[in-house]
């Protein structure tokens, strides 16, 4: 059977980029490569999916003292600038959109729902996926945790190593450990 391939574009949000509230070093460039990468590899894809933070009321997964592993800043805000799509983004036309979040912590994408409350794994079930790309923001966090429950879900994944940046490189290095021990390929977005 071919493979059937989706991208997921992670958490590309200016909150996640620099001078966003948990901005991360080298964001709005990731931004601008996946928007170069996606407009000229799309024929690659079967979907592209975004996922983005979309806090409203997400408990104590927000707080005024955060020590940055359970508890962060205020980020990804339903409805500002913050947590809509990078601006580099804007000509993606993505197939499908899942937000997640809400009401709780969320990292992985396989935890957000489009609008019609459809969660990834059925989109990308109903897609007949077998196969998933990871790119986005961090890769340290929302795209290691997306990749991760891709395995879970049976899929095949790779995270395109150019494509994302992490909060430190000593997270990074960590997530690229549990990702590789798990079955996820790293591999720069350019062998693929």
């Amino acid at each position: 059977m071919a493979t059937q391939r989706a991208l997921l574009v992670v958490d590309v949000q200016p909150t996640f980029c620099e001078g966003g509230a948990l901005g991360v070093e080298g964001g709005n460039a990731v931004a601008e490569q996946i928007a170069r990468y996606t407009a000229e590899h799309r024929d690659r894809y079967d979907l592209v999916v975004t996922t983005q933070d979309w806090h409203i009321d997400p408990g104590d997964h927000f707080s005024d003292n955060p020590d940055f592993i359970d508890t962060w800043p205020p980020h990804g805000v339903a409805g500002t600038a913050e947590a809509e799509l990078h601006p580099a983004l804007v000509d993606l036309a993505p197939d499908d959109s899942v937000k997640k979040g809400e009401y709780e912590a969320a990292y992985s994408g396989f935890e957000g729902t489009n609008p019609d409350g459809v969660h990834l794994a059925e989109i990308l079930q109903r897609g007949g996926i077998t196969a998933v790309d990871v790119v986005g923001l961090a890769e340290s966090h929302c795209v290691k945790e997306t990749a991760l429950d891709a395995i879970k879900s049976g899929l095949r994944a790779r995270v395109l190593t150019d494509l994302t940046e992490p909060v430190s490189p000593e997270l990074g290095e960590q997530a690229r450990e549990r990702m590789t021990a798990a079955g996820v390929e790293l591999v720069p977005s350019g062998s693929v």
